[in-house]
């Protein structure tokens, strides 16, 4: 059945896929969010995250995720019913996870500026 006539039944129905690495990231955080249209903002900033664009602004992220307005991306960050302690705290979990005990160093360059970050690393 397609989502239209799902949408028109009132049936429940599945996030619209995406990238395939964005659908397996995101689908551990599915049961955080009530609606499926929260699901799907979801995986739609993560894509407009890695979308090669200039500026990371929800419309410019709509845009490029093939949505007619931002006004859905905006809905879903703050008027949704989602918890962000929840969302934080399995977000952190993975990454414990995926480290497995190893330690790491994270640099933060509040400047943009890549020849900064490489001088701090180097």
């Amino acid at each position: 059945m397609d989502v239209e006539l799902q949408i028109l039944k009132h049936l429940a129905r599945d996030a619209h896929p995406t990238v395939a690495i964005i659908d397996e990231y995101c689908a551990e955080y599915r049961d955080l969010f009530k609606e499926v249209r929260n699901d799907e903002c979801f995986k739609y900033l993560h894509v407009g995250i890695i979308a090669p664009l200039p500026r990371k602004s929800l419309p410019e992220i709509a845009r490029v995720v093939g949505i007619n307005s931002a006004q859905s991306l905006h809905h879903s960050i703050a008027n949704s019913d989602w918890l962000v302690e929840q969302l934080r705290s399995r977000r952190l979990n993975k990454i414990k996870r995926a480290l497995k005990g190893n330690a790491i160093t994270v640099v933060i360059d509040e400047t943009g500026d890549r020849k900064k970050v490489k001088k701090l690393i180097m």
